[in-house]
């Protein structure tokens, strides 16, 4: 069921023709029939095949390789190893969400030194056929000295652990460390007095939380293909969430000027984040350079598993307190993350939204960004706020517990709302936190009766939403049509639908004469990535501003078919028309009348815009999760689910329906199932679908939704990006829901059924029932 909650609805809301509405997809036909072209489905004549060799070692010093015996075999057109590629500076540069280092991307992609995790690369190939290069790598010996590795996020940080990096000294401490660590990073957020904090709380809680890295779980691995000409032209075209960035990291990383290489985004099979990182693309552009032939890359699953970014494992300290009517008094998190092989985990943004949600006096968040050997994470969905709030909304529930307060309610006396001042800086204009809650509460999901071995949780998300640089363009073409270029790939398939119909409700035209493509880097100015919740947002505003630019050139195109001044023109529904009677008796013109002719009054007409969009407004949930609890297998059931957020304006609804069940979906698998498994010897037990479990369709019931809207004034049709609020709040609500179905408050994730099973005959056998 879903349902739709607007706050101060404007005239102008009510009179939207196109935006609001259910459309179909315009990339729908060629998804469902096969003819959509994703990463790997691009062929070229004389196309080599490129594999990666990757270490079977967790942590080892390189201290020979030697391809010749490689070289020599026959098919064999390329091989490339470190010595193939620049040494960087220390040099940092944004992939989405997270912060990028080229001195380690460079060592990430290949190998120097060290290998660092099991899966690492080492070398690459390219040869004739898949089976060549596949015989090809077995011939690259290479020679290791085997290091001791460490896995765990909480051992890593030991003052005896194995050390990744020699040269890592903690940033952020004052007085900054005399000895290397595996501590890449601190970071903090304070504000008043803690200790006066929790001298007022009637109630203190304090947890200790552990999660488990997980995996985006596109369906689509990372696929590439580079041609690179004699004169050093390069022609990319990968499944990116992000071509401009990618074309940007290439050059910098091969030293190239970012003139010679154009992207192309091929359709992509999901990405959620993990697509935001150049993985083939530098081997293969270098594979194409040497063999002078095109270059194909297509990672297996073992290899997306083993060598591309899951997000962060994580161990989280939280302490809370709060009077006996509910107001909180103090809180405190502690946020130890794994980053992988290489600094930079999500641990900044987890540390800028484990409070955010609550009007708090006094806080402290401590974020330590850790290395351990385990692949470079990579952003997911809200990168690194599902791991936070998972601890910090569970002790939440157990404070309104510990007093008898009704969760929401606990939730609603210490909300935040417009005027707070969030601590890690703005002040937060119209939000509808509040909102959710609200309808949350009225909602008869809330109300509804549970059964034996039942329990419901509830938990809250936030998500601070980004703009960015973007560019777009559209040009009117003859018969009326509009044919609009994006610079923001459609990663969750339905950004280009919800573009075309803000630009349809500019015009006043149906929203099948838009054309949505994403154009190739030469297309456009820079576009950042798609990333943040930001592209219907950013990519929404530059569209309405090209098209509005195209309007005012129509209206003066009207005017000298009429030979009166463009002031003395309107466009209104789709038709230029005379501003006052004053101006003349004329017939309207349509968007097609002008167009025709537009050779006639000055030549093509085409609105573009290029903007650094601000305002993103931040996002909010709730959600509501009824379990049924297995004692015999401990199978946790979800039953019922439903999801209420705030979209600020829904511009499709059904998107904004998909992406709150998406986001529920995924956190399902984070709070059940999904986990890496790693041996004694540092190498992952599961990396396949087979053994890492993730939900499928007879895992979850139909998903409700509620769309809240209170728009962002920020934007021109009030949005708010909605894509990364609904992964946040699930790990915590069905933790609450099992609590409240067993008694037993689960701190460590996932919690699958061997889990949840001891956790039952533990209690069991220390209450004396066996």
């Amino acid at each position: 069921m879903a349902m739709n909650l607007t706050r101060e609805s404007s005239a102008s809301d009510e009179d939207l023709k196109v935006v609001g509405t259910r459309p179909r997809r315009p990339d729908g036909v060629d998804k469902v029939t096969g003819r959509a072209k994703f990463g790997a489905d691009l062929y070229l004549p004389g196309m080599l095949v490129g594999k990666t060799l990757r270490s079977p070692h967790a942590h080892a010093r390189i201290r020979s390789i030697d391809t010749s015996k490689a070289e020599a075999l026959a098919g064999v057109k390329a091989v490339v190893t470190r010595d193939d590629f620049p040494d960087m500076p220390v040099e940092y540069a944004s992939a989405g969400e997270l912060v990028i280092n080229f001195y380690d991307v460079t060592r990430n992609m290949m190998a120097r030194e060290k290998v660092l995790y099991d899966g690492h690369p080492v070398a690459a190939v390219a040869a004739t056929s898949e089976a060549i290069a596949r015989k090809a790598l077995k011939l690259i010996e290479v020679e290791y000295e085997i290091l001791p590795h460490v896995i765990d996020v909480v051992e890593a940080m030991k003052p005896d652990a194995p050390l990744l990096h020699e040269e890592q000294y903690t940033q952020g401490l004052d007085p900054k460390p005399k000895k290397p660590s595996n501590l890449a990073k601190r970071v903090k957020f304070a504000k008043g007095d803690m200790e006066a904090g929790f001298k007022e709380a009637d109630i203190i809680v304090e947890r200790e939380f552990n999660t488990k890295p997980v995996h985006q779980g596109y369906i689509e691995p990372q696929a590439c293909v580079v041609s690179t000409t004699e004169d050093g032209q390069v022609e990319i075209w990968t499944s990116t969430q992000g071509h401009f960035v990618f074309r940007a990291h290439c050059a910098r990383l091969l030293e190239m000027d970012i003139a010679k290489i154009r992207v192309t985004a091929s359709e992509i099979g999901g990405g959620f984040g993990g697509k935001n990182n150049v993985y083939g693309e530098p081997l293969a552009i270098v594979l194409s350079r040497k063999s002078n032939r095109p270059v194909k890359m297509v990672m297996s699953r073992d290899e997306v598993f083993r060598a591309t970014g899951p997000t962060s494992g994580a161990n989280i300290k939280i302490k809370m307190g709060c009077t006996r009517d509910g107001t909180i008094t103090a809180a405190q998190a502690e946020l130890n993350f794994q980053a992988g092989a290489f600094a930079g985990s999500s641990v900044p943004m987890a540390s800028m939204c484990a409070f955010t949600r609550y009007d708090l006096e006094n806080l402290e968040v401590i974020g330590n960004d850790v290395t351990v050997n385990r692949p470079k994470v990579a952003a997911y969905r809200a990168p690194g706020a599902p791991i936070a709030i998972f601890g910090v909304e569970s002790v939440v529930d157990e404070m309104a517990k510990k007093i008898e307060m009704d969760p929401l309610d606990f939730r609603l006396k210490n909300a935040a709302k417009e005027g707070t001042k969030a601590y890690y800086g703005p002040t937060f204009g119209p939000i509808g936190y509040i909102e959710t809650l609200e309808a949350a509460k009225k909602h008869a999901h809330y109300k509804a009766k549970l059964g034996p071995d039942q329990g419901r949780g509830v938990a809250t998300g936030f998500w601070f939403n980004i703009g960015g640089e973007t560019s777009t363009s559209l040009n009117i073409n003859e018969d009326g049509s509009v044919t609009l270029t994006l610079g923001t790939p459609d990663v969750a398939g339905g950004s280009r639908a919800a573009m075309a119909m803000m630009v349809a409700e500019e015009f006043g035209i149906p929203f099948e004469k838009v054309r949505p493509v994403i154009g190739d880097t030469s297309a456009l100015g820079y576009n950042f990535i798609t990333a943040g919740s930001r592209a219907t947002f950013a990519s929404g505003m530059a569209s309405v501003q090209a098209a509005r630019q195209a309007i005012g050139i129509l209206c003066e195109r009207a005017g000298k078919i009429w030979d009166v001044p463009a002031e003395g023109v309107v466009w209104e529904n789709g038709f230029a028309r005379p501003a006052s009677s004053n101006v003349g008796e004329f017939e309207p013109l349509s968007l097609a009348d002008i167009a025709k002719v537009a050779g006639k009054t000055g030549g093509a007409i085409a609105g573009h815009a290029e903007i650094n969009a601000q305002g993103a407004g931040p996002g909010f949930g709730t959600h509501i999760v009824d379990v049924e609890v297995d004692r015999e297998t401990g199978r946790v059931k979800i039953l019922r689910y439903t999801v209420v957020q705030d979209a600020g304006k829904a511009i499709h609804p059904a998107y904004v329906e998909g992406q709150f069940q998406g986001g529920a979906v995924q956190g399902i698998g984070w709070a059940l199932n999904e986990e890496y498994v790693y041996g004694e010897d540092g190498r992952l037990q599961n990396p396949g679908f087979l053994d890492y479990r993730m939900p499928v369709a007879s895992d979850v019931p139909m998903i409700d939704t509620v769309i809240v809207e209170v728009p962002n004034p920020k934007h021109p049709y009030g949005v708010r990006g909605i894509g990364e609020v609904p992964i946040i709040p699930p790990m915590a609500a069905i933790a609450n829901a099992v609590e409240n179905a067993t008694g037993l408050r689960f701190q460590n994730l996932p919690m699958s059924p061997p889990r949840v099973l001891a956790a039952i005959d533990e209690a069991a056998a220390g209450n004396g029932r066996g």
